[in-house]
């Protein structure tokens, strides 16, 4: 039994509660809206924990005692796909659906947990996080943060350094009782728009907790990659193939040819752009795969082309794949197809949370002088 416990919140599949486990923290309580998300989550550890809910119906009274509490909120709001409306000043309309606005309503269960509120919270968003409204989103959730008694600590992680995708991703470490000297390195290693942070909100309680470098991650899609026969009815017909091919720009077809050209296979990944107004496919110049994305994000599914001896391949990532790229190898995969890519693409990189565990949150939680646990 872990000494570690934490609450999930906007759990998802349950991929952040798989990075917890392996630094032996326990979920002790998760909550999602979406019953298809629930359905993969239950699939893997089971419907004990997790309350199939709207966020805005959960009371902070009846949540149970934690030393963490994480929450992916929805990023919509913060992406240019959704417009950039940001956080609001308060949360959504119940008939808007609320979106990124939840992080109020993860405030607001915060503070009605009162003394017993975890002494480490951790937030996880996309980038457009720290730019979105010029930056109020971000000084908004920071200043909320410090209402509830967290010092706040900003940065990024990058899942490249642990699988090969490209996904940046900003994290906020909330801590109640930061160490002092994380409180005067304030903004070491960090990106510029933390530094800006301090300047814009020179009161606010902001610390640095000082961080190994990140591990140099793969540079191939090799351990991803599902094996398909040449003949598997996965691959596209030959017409899409040359429709594929069509749509590229003279660049991206050099690009194609040097892949053929090679004597033994490789991969790549292809995204459909539309640019002045005409959808063509991009193949990335590098070995790893962009940033995983849902349908709600506005972004296409991720096509893979295997190349290589004169011969190109191209079909869409499965699933697995998606797991894989998302560190969670294993993942018991009983849904619908779009199903499972969906929930995979709004989820965390299982690595990047293992190893922020490791050399944050487990250090922090285990050093806090009152644990909730103990309450």
């Amino acid at each position: 039994m872990s000494s570690l416990r934490a609450a999930e919140f906007f759990a998802g599949i349950g991929l952040m509660r798989l990075g917890l486990e392996g630094s032996e923290i326990e979920t002790v309580w998760a909550n999602d809206i979406e019953p298809d998300k629930r359905d993969m989550y239950v699939a893997n550890f089971g419907a004990e924990e997790f309350e199939l809910a709207d966020v805005r119906d959960v009371s902070g009274a009846s949540l149970p005692a934690v030393d963490l509490a994480t929450a992916s909120f929805p990023c919509t709001d913060l992406s240019l796909a959704g417009q950039r409306r940001g956080l609001g000043a308060m949360a959504a309309p119940r008939e808007q659906g609320g979106g990124s606005s939840m992080f109020w309503e993860f405030a607001r269960v915060l503070d009605e947990m009162g003394s017993s509120r975890p002494g480490v919270v951790l937030l996880e968003n996309v980038l457009g996080f720290a730019s979105s409204h010029g930056g109020r989103d971000l000084r908004g959730a920071v200043a909320e943060l410090n209402r509830l008694g967290y010092s706040c600590d900003p940065f990024v992680v990058d899942a490249r350094h642990f699988v090969p995708q490209s996904r940046p991703r900003m994290f906020i470490v909330g801590l109640m009782a930061p160490d002092p000297a994380d409180l005067l390195a304030f903004g070491v290693d960090r990106p510029a728009w933390v530094q800006r942070l301090r300047a814009e909100m020179p009161d606010a309680r902001l610390h640095t907790r000082a961080l190994p470098p990140l591990p140099v991650g793969p540079k191939d899609l090799g351990r991803v990659v599902e094996s398909f026969s040449p003949d598997a009815a996965e691959w596209w017909e030959a017409e899409r193939v040359e429709r594929f091919v069509a749509s590229l720009t003279p660049i991206q077809r050099a690009r194609l040819e040097e892949l053929e050209a090679r004597r033994s296979l490789s991969w790549r990944t292809a995204y459909r752009r539309t640019r002045d107004g005409v959808a063509r496919w991009e193949i990335r110049a590098d070995g790893i795969a962009g940033c995983l994305r849902t349908a709600r994000g506005g972004s296409s599914k991720q096509a893979l082309v295997e190349a290589g001896a004169g011969e190109a391949r191209i079909r869409w990532m499965t699933p697995r794949e998606y797991a894989r790229l998302m560190g969670a190898p294993s993942y018991r995969l009983e849904a619908r197809r779009n199903q499972a890519l969906f929930g995979f693409g709004d989820a965390v990189c299982v690595p990047a949370i293992s190893w922020l565990c490791e050399h944050y949150l487990v250090p922090a939680a285990s050093a806090a002088p009152e644990l909730a646990t103990a309450a």
